[in-house]
């Protein structure tokens, strides 16, 4: 059931009958009707001029004349400038919210028999997670959800990591100095003992690095380095340092080529180590509520596309340069030439990118395919996606970027090497922590049991931390300020969990009174009151909320959603009498409305990941 789409079709039947033509209702353009002037929806009769050869003030007029004799669904219409402004009678929304009460689907579109691809999450192994893959992690999960709610089926799919040097450091690290130790000895989550390393790894090379720059060789190799005004020639220097100079970068490298080789020893560091930061990880993911169904790892995918970049080379898709290198040139589509595969014939990211996207599709067989990456990757995307088209990749018309702007802390960029990073689990037991501790003063909670309590302070503090993230178009950076992410009141996921606990309070405690709702008693109430009707129209609007969501790939649309439906039910509740209503009719209605409004903002929280307790 679908409110808009009940409209186009009134006024296609409409139109009918005014002009005895027929409008097809999907090419009825139907707004919701701008505050400042009257009416529940506007017609756009601007767009139907010339499939009817009027002007669009008297098709507004006919049209409206038209709903008005033919439709209980129409009260009145406005002709306001050309555009015609439908009032929806009572009955007409009593009806829909009535039937959505009924409906366990409502706001969910048909299986469509479209499969997508959702990549997400596909951290490294050498730190734990962070901030900035809570949002990627968030987005991806929530996207995941929302297709599925438009009908598609979904894939979740990460590539993982887990190769290269950054691996090797922390591996490096534990070799030379863990002695032993493990993530159970150390008290440690798996990832968060491989990251110690990661950032021991750094902590020594810098050591190294300023005991070199001490040395004379350091201060002559310095003194010829060349900077910008205001640079520091240490830190221009200092990749420079690591691949010719370092003993440290050097070990690291080594030990990278014999991972390479496929040396025993070095591979069996790698599994154990790696293993313990996939224990990490399903840890917080099981927080978190996300899963995946298929697993791709780098050290798998790292050789793919070579065949496909000889094929296109053959084909004159890609071309030679004299180094030897292969580079595809994107210039007449407003790129410039990329290169494919390194003179020495090694994969760079795109040949791998490209290799990984021909395997899934031969794995999966998918429509289409979603990759969840930060904005510093748009011109990789587009260069993937355009190289993908020239191959000739049946898939190649349908892949997306959801693309999504940095989180900064207040103080600047994260940087894991460092440790200066808001920890993922860190911020989840803090936030969880100011939950409880919010939960424990207030009254409901106090015939809750030690296990309901604990329950509930994750439910609500997992809410938070998503919907602060989610709320955010994904486009836009976030400073993200670790004290106003655990503020409960305002524009929050408890907030709106909270408006859901007394909704569904409502239904339950007229059950405990014997005075359900029924459709029959709901039925009679005949005048709803504004509130009563904004409240609805605002209710019946998730289709179209969904359907643009998963078009646009944007979850904050359903979180404005959610946060305006759970508004207007406050508004309602603080206006209007539910179990004490003036009349049965009343209750009745309101209950079976206070019912639909619970149903549907758990469906709309479920789209964002976000689990609603029965108790706050």
């Amino acid at each position: 059931m679908e409110i808009v789409g009940q409209i186009q079709r009134l006024t296609s039947a409409a139109i009918e009958q005014a002009y005895a033509k027929t409008v097809a209702p999907a090419q009825v353009v139907v707004n919701s009707t701008r505050n400042d002037m009257p009416g529940d929806f506007t017609v756009v009769t601007f767009a139907l001029s010339k499939l009817l050869g009027d002007r669009p003030d008297a098709i507004a007029e006919k049209v409206g004349a038209a709903l008005l004799s033919g439709a209980d669904a129409v009260e009145r219409y406005e002709v306001v400038k050309g555009f015609l402004n439908l009032s929806l009678s009572s009955g007409f929304w009593r009806k829909l919210i009535i039937e959505a009460a009924a409906d366990d689907t409502f706001g969910l579109a048909p299986k469509s028999g479209l499969k997508t691809v959702v990549e997400f999450a596909s951290p490294n192994t050498n730190k734990p997670l962070h901030l900035g893959h809570i949002r990627n992690i968030l987005l991806g999960d929530s996207a995941a959800r929302i297709l599925e709610a438009a009908g598609r089926e979904v894939v979740r799919v990460q590539i993982v990591n887990d190769r290269g040097i950054a691996i090797c450091k922390s591996m490096l690290a534990w070799q030379r100095s863990g002695g032993g130790e493990t993530p159970a000895s150390a008290g440690l989550k798996g990832d968060h003992f491989v990251g110690k390393y990661y950032v021991a790894f750094e902590q020594h090379f810098r050591e190294e690095y300023a005991a070199w720059q001490a040395m004379k060789i350091g201060q002559q190799t310095l003194s010829g380095v060349s900077a910008k005004e205001g640079e520091d020639p240490a830190q221009v220097f200092k990749n420079t340092y690591f691949n010719e100079y370092s003993e440290l970068g050097q070990a690291a490298r080594e030990m990278l080529l014999a991972w390479e080789a496929n040396d025993p020893q070095v591979r069996a560091l790698w599994e154990r180590m790696n293993g313990w930061v996939y224990e990490g990880f399903d840890a917080t993911y099981d927080q978190l509520g996300v899963r995946f169904d298929r697993l791709y790892h780098e050290s798998d995918t790292y050789l793919l596309g070579k065949d496909m970049v000889a094929d296109g080379l053959a084909r004159g898709v890609f071309f030679r340069k004299d180094d030897g290198s292969v580079w595809v040139d994107l210039s007449d589509q407003g790129l410039d030439q990329k290169i494919v595969l390194r003179a020495d014939g090694t994969s760079v990211y795109l040949t791998q990118d490209l290799g990984t996207a021909h395997q899934r599709y031969e794995d999966l067989g998918m429509d289409a395919m979603i990759y969840t990456v930060a904005d510093e990757q748009n011109y990789h995307f587009e260069v993937l996606f355009k190289t993908l088209k020239l191959l000739g990749e049946p898939y190649a018309d349908r892949l997306a970027h959801l693309s999504y702007g940095m989180i900064e802390l207040t103080s600047g960029k994260m940087k894991s090497r460092e440790g200066t990073v808001v920890d993922a689990d860190e911020l989840l037991a803090e936030v969880i922590a100011e939950a409880r501790a919010n939960a424990d003063d207030r009254a409901e909670q106090a015939g809750a049991s030690p296990e309901e309590r604990a329950k509930s302070a994750e439910q609500v503090g997992l809410a938070a931390i998503k919907y602060y993230i989610l709320k955010v178009g994904p486009k836009r950076r976030m400073i993200f300020d670790p004290k106003e992410s655990i503020d409960l009141q305002g524009a929050t996921g408890p907030y709106i969990q909270y408006s859901y606990v007394r909704a569904r309070g409502v239904s339950v405690k007229a059950a405990e009174e014997g005075r359900e709702a029924t459709a029959a008693r709901a039925s009679d109430y005949t005048t709803l009151q504004p509130a009563e009707r904004e409240l609805v129209k605002h209710l019946l609007t998730l289709p179209q909320v969904v359907s643009e969501a998963a078009e646009t790939l944007d979850p904050s649309l359903v979180a404005s959603y959610a946060y305006n439906l759970a508004k207007g039910y406050h508004r309602f509740w603080h206006d209007h009498s539910v179990l004490s209503a003036e009349s049965s009719e009343a209750r009745a209605f309101r209950v079976m409305l206070s019912g639909a409004v619970a149903k549907t903002l758990r469906t709309a929280m479920h789209l964002l990941g976000i689990d609603l307790p029965e108790r706050m």
